[in-house]
């Protein structure tokens, strides 16, 4: 890494000629430092601008155009990440974001890890380049974990250096010194000799910003030497003109100067030319310091001129790479209208074709629908029509077969009646007879005739069981429940629980008899069924003035 600043000396208060000189030299240091930093990027391993950059930018738009063609996406994403790298290496760094920032999009999609790792790692440097250190340290921490997932030693070195980078510029030499060194190991691990020889560079490059001058030559000739063994005479130079630096800034003008003349050959040998000017600026630094200033304004117009003609190659080279890019997106722009167009026309095209289509098609589907309509109707008619004859018919032989339930119900009420009348009848007289067989019985007892006294007594009290017998009531209330249906479950709903006997008397109420052929049926007298009548009235909660046939006959 080179490092202009010159070195200061003490004058007096009247400016003389070699203080000048190197003030001159310090602005032109400042000036090879800021053209090469707009357009020589072979620092830290970042190629310089090719010769013809719009040819290439028109073969990669071509190439990219089709790659879309042929609905390759992972082969356009690729072009569309070489163009940003052009545009990069150009210093369009807006331009290279776009097209970089695609080329991640798809690369996320598609699930290239490795490619998107590179893309992650061209977009840091360019945020790096744009001075927003923090979105460049993103983008490399996601590199990062990517490499660091796939195993990739030299992919997680060239991360590491260039965090370590960032950490220098921020002067935490510390953390610089830490993420270099993680990246000399990831690339011994790999085995990677170039890569090991750029961070020697960058560690010395930390030690003379430390001002350690001996440890920064220590590191510079570690690069040194792995370059000779690889035979990396493009990465010797910066390293050859870096041992120049330290050697001029510690006082070995002499031993500074041969490093540095051997830098512009090497720079001459490969056709650097930044690295040519750089030189002829350094050998300029170390003629002034040796007070040869007739040598140091050679090699400074040397350097200067030399500038001033890759400024100017470089400047039509922007020019016509922005000429390019404004055609392309031109282009690009006429060919989106009229894409758009020919998607515009086609789509209405498509769209009026299926607006006939789907007029005719809803035209044969109405008058499909009313004649199937039509057809419905006139079906569900004569179904109507048959279920209204059917249930006509059918409701006719209901009402015919209701009408002779009811004749028959009618008939089995009136048979029913007539039996229960007669059956009530029969065991009135049966009990009348019995009553006055029992009443004679009761005569004959009296008499004085002691025999057959107990005879008749016993005679007495059998007829009085067969008064007493509940057999008839069971089939009394068998019957009287076939005429009066659910009589008794509606009694016992109105009021609380009853006996059988307050039943069987309820029910010979419910038939309508007198209260004399209510007494000969229960073998009592009218006076016991005066009582048996009113503790009945009591059960039923009837008021004083209620009558008790009356409602029973409602129940």
């Amino acid at each position: 890494m080179h490092n202009c600043r010159a070195k200061e000396h003490s004058s007096p208060p009247i400016l003389s000629g070699i203080v000048l000189f190197a003030w001159i030299i310090s602005i032109s240091c400042t000036f090879v430092q800021t053209v090469s930093g707009q357009a020589n990027f072979t620092e830290r391993g970042v190629p310089a601008s090719p010769q013809n950059p719009d040819s290439l930018l028109i073969g990669l738009k071509t190439n990219y155009n089709s790659a879309v063609g042929k609905n390759n996406e992972l082969e356009a994403a690729g072009y569309l990440q070489q163009i940003g790298r052009l545009l990069f290496i150009s210093g369009h760094y807006p331009q290279s974001l776009d097209y970089l920032l695609k080329a991640e999009k798809i690369f996320r999609n598609r699930g290239q890890k490795k490619m998107l790792a590179a893309n992650l790692n061209m977009l840091g440097e360019l945020y790096y380049r744009t001075r927003r250190p923090q979105l460049a340290r993103k983008q490399y921490d996601e590199a990062l974990i990517i490499y660091q997932n796939l195993r990739q030693e030299s992919g997680k070195a060239e991360i590491y250096g260039r965090i370590g980078h960032l950490y220098e510029k921020r002067e935490m030499y510390d953390s610089a010194f830490y993420f270099q060194h993680k990246a000399l190991h990831s690339y011994e691990l790999d085995r990677r000799t170039d890569g090991a020889a750029k961070i020697y560079e960058n560690i010395g490059s930390i030690y003379e910003d430390l001002g350690k001058y001996d440890s920064a030559y220590f590191y510079f000739n570690k690069a040194y030497a792995l370059n000779a063994r690889t035979h990396n005479a493009r990465a010797q130079v910066e390293v050859v003109n870096n041992l120049g630096d330290v050697l001029r800034k510690t006082g070995r003008f002499r031993e500074g100067l041969a490093y540095s003349l051997q830098s512009l050959k090497l720079a001459q040998t490969n056709g650097e030319r930044y690295q040519i000017s750089s030189a002829y600026n350094d050998i300029a630094k170390t003629y002034n310091l040796l007070v040869r200033n007739d040598s140091a304004f050679h090699y400074l117009a040397l350097s200067r001129s030399l500038l001033n003609d890759i400024y100017s190659e470089e400047s039509n080279k922007q020019l016509a790479l922005l000429q390019t890019l404004y055609e392309i997106e031109k282009k690009d722009n006429e060919i989106a209208q009229l894409t758009q167009a020919r998607r515009i026309d086609t789509l209405i095209s498509i769209a009026t074709g299926i607006v006939i289509v789907l007029i005719i098609a809803v035209a044969a589907l109405i008058i499909s629908r009313q004649r199937l309509k039509i057809r419905n109707e006139q079906k569900l008619l004569a179904q109507h029509k048959q279920v209204y004859e059917a249930q006509s018919q059918l409701m006719e032989a209901e009402l015919k077969n209701k009408k002779l339930e009811e004749e028959n119900l009618k008939q089995q009420l009136e048979t029913k009646t007539q039996e229960l009348s007669s059956y009530t009848l029969h065991v009135i007289r049966k009990n009348q007879l019995l009553e006055d067989l029992r009443a004679r019985l009761d005569e004959m007892i009296k008499d004085d005739k002691r025999d057959q006294r107990k005879q008749i007594k016993a005679l007495s009290e059998q007829i009085g069981e067969g008064l007493q017998d509940n057999r008839h009531w069971e089939e009394f209330r068998g019957i009287f429940e076939q005429v009066h249906q659910s009589f008794f479950d509606r009694l016992q709903q109105q009021t609380g629980p009853l006996t059988a006997n307050d039943l069987r008397l309820i029910a010979l109420i419910k038939m309508n008899l007198t209260s004399a052929d209510i007494a000969t049926l229960l073998g009592i007298s009218q006076d016991s069924l005066r009582v048996i009548r009113h503790r009945l009235r009591k059960k039923l909660n009837l008021a004083p003035g209620d009558n008790l046939s009356a409602y029973i006959q409602s129940i």
